[in-house]
């Protein structure tokens, strides 16, 4: 979902062709120097992946004909594959991925993607190219293609999906299409309708202006007014309503920034200076395609999966409030279903309760495997 970058913001090949995968070098710091290298090449040796077993890789794949980035890390190529979709749109999460992941990787095979047009995947192909191509659908079955390569390429009967904000639509959608592919579904700051998103999302924060009789917000909260749309999402509105959301820690619980989690990426081993200039442009990029299409794209009618569904929902949560999650999930019908609760979190559980996150995912998510977990398990 959109947050600092949305802010930032303001200042033809979609072929069904199959999935392919090219190898690039391991993982090793980006050699570009700048304030955080030595920083960066810390992390590189620390995060290292040295088990027998392990896998540490990157590569690109080639998903509906565009050229995307993947990368992969695991203690024990035996633990299940859990593939986590990024949200924003365009906003990558692998450069942040360093500082929550890392226990992850004991028990599962982790898998990062920068979608079409994010991150390092932005200049791996024409933007004007993809252009035609930034649609729900084509996302969703590039994650297609990818779990159909992953599963070939690590011998996986199925895997994990962890859909994050915007990542969930994703997820969720993939769950609806292909069960056949999943463990278990599992939805972070889980976006189900983003009419019904943005209309909450908004009033709660206008309610939390007035009460701090705030009068810049609401004056700028009311200057958007009436938002959303009903046929299109603008922007520029959007914006403003996302910048009086994190100040009133709807990103970040008790944050009146997100400066903290865009700066973990400086550290990240993957994202040099040059990197995240390109995770900006893909971000502004993107956002200025896609965003105003999702005015009606809703799940609201999804109900019924084939696949267990775990939601992970920050009780503070107003960029994607949980509670029209929560409404839909208690609708649905799934082999299992659950909520798990973060009483601490806004919309980023996996850093603002890491610890909590990884227990949910060791408790909730992992034994759903079965017969699929390595013996001892």
């Amino acid at each position: 979902m959109a947050h600092r970058r949305i802010i930032a913001a303001l200042a033809a090949i979609g072929l069904a062709l199959p999935a392919t995968a090219q190898t690039v070098e391991p993982v090793t710091p980006n050699p570009e120097h700048d304030d955080y290298s030595p920083g960066r090449a810390l992390v590189a040796d620390f995060d290292r992946i040295v088990s027998p077993n392990g896998v540490q890789e990157s590569f690109i794949a080639t998903l509906g004909g565009a050229r995307q980035y993947v990368s992969v890390r695991g203690a024990d190529r035996r633990n299940p594959i859990l593939l986590y979709i990024h949200g924003g749109p365009a906003s990558v999460e692998l450069p942040i991925s360093w500082s929550f992941q890392r226990p992850w990787e004991d028990y599962f095979t982790v898998v990062e993607w920068d979608q079409r047009a994010a991150g390092k995947s932005f200049e791996l192909n024409d933007p004007e190219a993809m252009r035609p191509t930034l649609t729900p659908d084509r996302y969703r079955d590039d994650a297609i293609e990818l779990i159909e390569l992953l599963r070939k390429r690590y011998g996986k009967r199925r895997i994990f999906v962890l859909g994050h904000s915007w990542g969930s639509t994703i997820g969720l959608a993939v769950a609806a299409k292909r069960p056949d592919l999943l463990y278990a579904y599992v939805g972070m700051g889980q976006l189900i309708d983003f009419q019904h998103n943005e209309t909450q999302s908004y009033a709660e924060v206008l309610a939390q202006a007035k009460a701090d009789h705030n009068d810049q917000a609401v004056k700028e909260l009311e200057g958007i007014a009436p938002y959303p749309a009903p046929d299109h999402l603008d922007l520029a509105k959007t914006a403003i309503e996302r910048k009086w959301s994190v100040y009133y820690g709807g990103l970040g619980y008790n944050r009146r920034d997100s400066d903290y989690y865009i700066h973990i990426g400086r550290l990240s081993p993957e994202y040099g200076l040059a990197d995240r200039k390109a995770w900006d442009a893909s971000s502004d990029f993107t956002m200025g395609v896609l965003w105003p299409k999702l005015a009606t794209l809703s799940f609201e009618n999804v109900r019924t999966l084939g696949v267990p569904v775990i939601l992970f929902l920050g009780r503070h949560d107003t960029t994607t409030p949980p509670q029209i999650a929560a409404d839909w999930l208690a609708r649905l019908k799934a082999p299992s279903k659950r909520i798990v609760w973060f009483d601490r979190s806004a919309h980023l559980p996996m850093i603002e309760e890491p610890g909590h996150a990884f227990e949910a995912l060791m408790h909730d998510v992992r034994p759903l495997a079965g017969r699929d977990l390595p013996p001892g398990s």
